[in-house]
């Protein structure tokens, strides 16, 4: 992991702690009896991941509810949390929001919203952090891609546009902190986790998403974000199957796209769950949908 201080437990800053992969990093971190300050829109499950970071053993925990896309709130977490610890070594960056539906159905400004989380949110965070972790002369930005990044699929135009865009930023990023040798950027992609976001997803095509296999537990994820503190990379596969899908996508696009639509509509949307066209929690926190796990049952 990044050096902390002498004698000093890691410090580490959360995004999207509430709720998925970003709260099953928190247990993870509070296990290793890290101090730990939580971000994300709804201070409610924030409090809840928070109780739950003690109980496992977290040295300090602060809530900070702020939504990423708001740079001043995110400047005034990472700027409490060196004033209250003396340094910040780890950022974790989980937040993100989905909506599915075609490209001309879903609203503009949902599509915006979708973009502007993964892609100005992850700016908005290196704007505020990087300052820091140059003074320091260490830390480590871990950013929580997904396969999406690097391949594409209907009905999910949104987000992959999102999320192609965030890997590049996150690659021009590490490009920039070349010149630091103890800061590092490193990208974790998973595939499909059982996670409440597919529930939580804005949806426009009267019916909710879930996780395609093979499905993936977020403690796994986390695992792996968090073995990016002792061991940066520039990109990490989280899953097995995610290079087959992503080799298919480059060396045969027309069997890929001739199959992804029909394997999307079989594997990646729930059946047994219709819905209205519904915004999700693309706009705001929905406390009541956050939660470590989904309903699907992840290796």
């Amino acid at each position: 992991m990044p050096p902390a201080a002498p004698s000093q437990p890691l410090t580490a800053l959360v995004t999207g702690a509430s709720s998925g992969i970003g709260r099953a990093t928190v247990h993870l971190l509070a296990g290793r009896g890290a101090r730990l300050v939580l971000v994300a829109r709804g201070r409610a499950a924030l409090e809840d991941t928070a109780a739950e970071a003690r109980e496992a053993g977290a040295a300090e925990v602060l809530v900070c509810p702020a939504d990423v896309l708001d740079e001043d709130a995110l400047r005034t977490a990472v700027e409490g949390t060196v004033a209250r610890f003396g340094r910040l070594d780890a950022v974790i960056h989980s937040a993100q929001v989905v909506a599915y539906g075609r490209i001309e159905d879903v609203p503009k400004e949902v599509y915006e919203r979708v973009v502007d989380t993964s892609l100005h949110g992850t700016a908005n965070l290196a704007r505020v952090v990087l300052p820091v972790f140059r003074r320091q002369e260490a830390g480590h930005l871990v950013v929580v891609s997904s396969l999406l990044a690097s391949v594409a699929t209907p009905l999910m135009g949104s987000y992959i546009a999102a999320k192609w865009g965030q890997l590049g930023l996150i690659r021009v990023l590490q490009q920039e902190t070349r010149d630091v040798p103890g800061l590092h950027v490193s990208a974790v992609a998973p595939g499909g986790v059982n996670t409440p976001i597919y529930a939580q997803a804005g949806s426009f095509i009267g019916i909710k998403g879930r996780p395609p296999i093979p499905i993936y537990s977020p403690q796994r994820v986390a695992r792996s974000v968090v073995a990016r503190l002792e061991h940066p990379r520039r990109l990490v596969q989280s899953g097995f199957a995610n290079p087959v899908v992503i080799l298919g996508f480059r060396l045969f696009p027309a069997v890929y796209d001739a199959l992804v639509g029909p394997l999307l509509r079989v594997f990646a949307l729930a059946d047994d769950h219709r819905t209205p066209s519904t915004e999700g929690n693309v706009f705001r926190s929905v406390p009541e949908g956050n939660a470590t796990e989904g309903r699907w049952h992840g290796l």
